[in-house]
């Protein structure tokens, strides 16, 4: 799948950081022996099953359970109305962007009208899984059929149904922002050009579906919650909160977690669900979603209609932009609904540098599964949006792209600078990540073979399309989260301990599903302490063994939990020197710490190692006067800013301009993270971007009727793509360090898949654009762009 370039270097802080160490997660993963939550079999275990409406939009008018319940190995079967005592609250929306927001009640089970297809009215418990599915079957439903709305501006039409009539609207909020002075911007340029774009609706169809076990402790009185999550810190907190549960009555643990893409950072039903099953049966209850399930009852990703406008000199000079969305909440809001869009209101500016910008995001319900994160959310959305603009100015002024665009970059940048949006990016060369992009897919010669295929006139098409982004990577600083209103600290923990033996322990409060954390924290352990990566056992996501953590999204683990490890560690090399200075009887400020030995320097006495020196501090016989015994530290780490990774990625597609077949023929991507910890982790994560990039220019949308049923509620119907169908990637970096860290890192969890979308998409439209096509929404499949190419040679025939 990879080719990867030469790299150029950079930072090599220590002998394992920025090496490829091979990740320790994958033999377990490669060998069948990963613990997943359904894997999790406890004595006298119940099994939940869901009744679903069928239905976008209904009055519940009756359930009849009787069948159900008179099935053998059935133990329950319970509607909104039974459970309404079980629950403090709905489920919560933790991102509420705007004092005047409208946010509906969201329960668990829903009492009186459901709201679209997949929520949850019943809920069955039976002796095994097999048994909980048949009684659905048995449990009758009468429905009264509403009028369903599923399109976001219809939405907002007068007299459109309404999802929530109690609301009286189907706006749920408008959050704006303006910088400079817009107006003016627009009045004085030579060339206005604007946009229309779609982000369409996808799922994050993990390998792992969903999950979740509750085991009741009948002495104590709490709870132990097994749960495919990447927010165990979360699903505490916020379980706590709607059950009326004290928070240190649960432990939640995420196992190996199957992938989560950002549709398990959330608090769901079937959770709170669970929790309340268990703790009124006195029994372990267990709920695994089924592949269906996923398409309608997880969040969705995405859902935008994005129109965007740019002023511009003749030049190609940007002078202002106007950005407005419709946002789809989907039926509910859950944790972080209203917020995605509004993230990425920030980065629309991309990598570019102008005078003037304004944003304006509406929130809207319709009666579809609600939204929520998706990876590179909002930040993905926006670069789309951005390189599709950038590449209409270069036709409208009858430029070359990269030539727009670099006319626009940022000059080179070391300290925080202000970007159009107001916000501080950390610091940037983004000239050179691009020139080392066009260089290395070699752009003039593609341009020059694009005019060869062109004038002969030939069947098969070649186009070229940039992807140019930035994100704001390392959600943390917790001081910007409460400006946007989101309710949420953005510190991350981290406990770095050495053993009697002289072993060390990381207790880390992020909570890794694949990102390779146990590897790179051991290395950043390894090199601070003089140890072996394989001296460090790195402990996570179980709240009982990690209690304080904020988790896993945003492209956030390195800078901000990796840090902490980094900076704990620090802690613990700091006392070991004191300790080693009082043993060798040798001032601190005199000692060279190489190899895990201290020593005097520029001596060849006697040394000490750190193992010898944590064997002392356990004894604690002989340590420095009023030194605590142990070699252990913690440390909270609560950045100043954002990091902004950034890169170019280019893609070069052909299209059979007969059947509209699109082809990837070579993928660059050369990314900006910092200084790489480990560079066969940053493949492997742009790797899984990129492919979900694709997906979504090419093949991925969740598609509904007019009445608000799934069209791809399955996944013979929502096209996934398989790895033949992806090309080889061919990856570089330039290395530019953050100021935000001690570390300099920036993360990359989310640069794939925010790179990867426009630069497909443009590529496809680079094509076909001098046969009349200038504009496609994704996904781009062969049959739109055959009609598109049939209705452009319709017209240039009739015109």
């Amino acid at each position: 799948m990879t080719q990867t370039a030469e790299r150029s270097g950079g930072p090599r802080p220590g002998r394992f950081v920025g090496q490829s160490v091979r990740r320790r997660e994958d033999a377990a993963l490669l060998t069948g022996r990963a613990t997943w939550t359904d894997n999790i079999a406890l004595p006298a275990a119940l099994h939940m099953a869901l009744v679903r409406s069928p239905l976008a939009h209904a009055r519940i008018r009756g359930i009849g359970a009787e069948a159900a319940r008179a099935l053998p190995g059935v133990v329950a079967v319970l509607t909104g109305e039974d459970l309404a005592d079980d629950f403090a609250i709905g489920l919560p929306c933790g991102w509420p962007v705007t004092e005047d927001i409208k946010i509906p009640e969201h329960l668990p089970l829903a009492r009186g009208e459901v709201n679209h297809v997949g929520e949850a009215v019943a809920v069955v418990v039976a002796t095994d899984a097999a048994t909980a599915r048949d009684a659905l079957e048995l449990v009758e439903v009468d429905y009264d059929e509403l009028p369903a709305v599923v399109d976001v501006e219809a939405a907002l039409q007068e007299g459109a149904p309404l999802v929530h009539e109690q609301l009286g609207t189907n706006h749920c909020y408008t959050w704006p922002l303006a910088v400079g002075d817009v107006d003016a911007a627009f009045a004085r340029a030579d060339v206005v050009v604007e946009g229309r774009y779609l982000q369409q609706r996808v799922l994050a169809s993990p390998m792992e579906p969903r999950a979740v076990v509750v085991d009741p402790d009948p002495v104590g009185g709490g709870f132990t919650v097994y749960t495919s999550t990447q927010v165990p810190h979360f699903v505490r907190d916020l379980l706590a909160m709607i059950c009326g549960v004290s928070d240190s009555k649960i432990r939640v643990v995420a196992p190996d977690v199957g992938g989560g893409f950002g549709s398990k950072l959330n608090i769901y039903a079937e959770e709170a669900l669970a929790l309340a099953l268990a703790r009124r049966l006195g029994r372990p209850v267990k709920w695994t979603e089924t592949r269906s399930e996923h398409h309608v009852a997880t969040t969705h990703g995405r859902g935008q209609v994005q129109r965007i406008a740019v002023a511009a000199t003749r030049e190609g000079r940007i002078l202002g932009m106007r950005v407005n969305l419709l946002a789809d909440m989907g039926a509910y809001l859950q944790l972080l609904t209203p917020g995605i869009a509004v993230f990425g209101a920030f980065t629309y500016c991309g990598l570019y540098d102008f005078g003037a910008y304004s944003f304006e995001c509406q929130g809207v319900f319709t009666n579809l599964t609600p939204t929520d994160a998706y990876r590179g959310a909002g930040r993905s959305e926006a670069a789309y949006a951005h390189e599709r603009i950038m590449d209409d100015l270069a036709r409208e002024l009858g430029m070359d792209p990269a030539e727009v665009r670099r006319r626009n970059l940022h000059p080179p940048f070391h300290e925080p600078r202000t970007a159009p949006s107001g916000v501080m990016y950390d610091s940037g060369d983004y000239d050179a990540c691009m020139s080392k992009a066009l260089e290395l897919v070699g752009y003039a010669e593609l341009r020059a073979e694009q005019r060869r295929r062109r004038e002969a006139g030939e069947q098969v098409q070649i186009g070229i399309g940039i992807g140019n982004f930035t994100e704001s990577g390392g959600l943390s600083p917790s001081k910007v989260a409460a400006g946007v209103r989101l309710q949420s600290g953005g510190w991350e923990a981290a406990t770095v301990r050495m053993t009697t033996s002289g072993k060390v322990e990381v207790v880390t409060g992020t909570s890794p599903h694949g990102q390779g954390h146990e590897t790179a924290w051991a290395q950043i352990t390894a090199d601070a302490l003089g140890v072996h990566p394989d001296d460090v056992e790195v402990r996570h996501s179980d709240t009982a063994i990690a209690p304080f953590g904020r988790d896993t999204y945003g492209s956030r683990s390195l800078p901000v939990g990796g840090v902490a490890v980094h900076l704990a560690a620090g802690k613990v090399a700091d006392k070991a020197r004191r300790i080693a200075a009082h043993l060798l009887e040798a001032s601190e400020d005199d000692l060279d710490f190489t190899g895990g030995r201290f020593s005097v320097a520029g001596t060849s006495g006697p040394a000490v190692t750190i193992q010898e020196v944590a064997l002392a501090a356990s004894l604690a016989a002989d340590l420095p006067e009023g030194m605590e015994p142990n070699l252990t530290a913690d440390h909270h780490f609560d950045p100043p800013n954002f990091t902004w990774p950034f890169g170019t990625h280019i893609c070069v597609a052909e299209v059979d301009t007969e059947t509209g077949r699109t082809r990837i023929v070579r993928y660059v991507a050369v990314d900006d993270c910092g200084p790489l910890v480990n560079p066969a982790i940053v493949e492997g994560q742009l790797h899984g971007g990129i492919a979900q990039g694709i997906a979504q220019a090419l093949y991925e949308q969740a598609r509904y009727d007019a009445a608000g049923n799934p069209t791809t509620a399955t996944l013979a119907d929502y096209t996934v793509p398989a790895a033949s169908d992806l090309p080889a990637f061919e990856l570089d970096q330039t290395i530019t360090p953050s100021p935000t860290n001690p570390m300099g890192v920036k993360g990359i969890g989310e640069s794939g898949a925010i790179g990867s979308s426009p630069a497909v998409v443009n590529a496809v439209i680079d094509a076909v654009a001098h046969l009349g096509v200038t504009h496609l929404d994704m996904p781009v499949t062969p049959q739109q762009v055959w009609r598109a190419l049939s209705v452009a040679g319709h017209t240039a025939r009739t015109a």
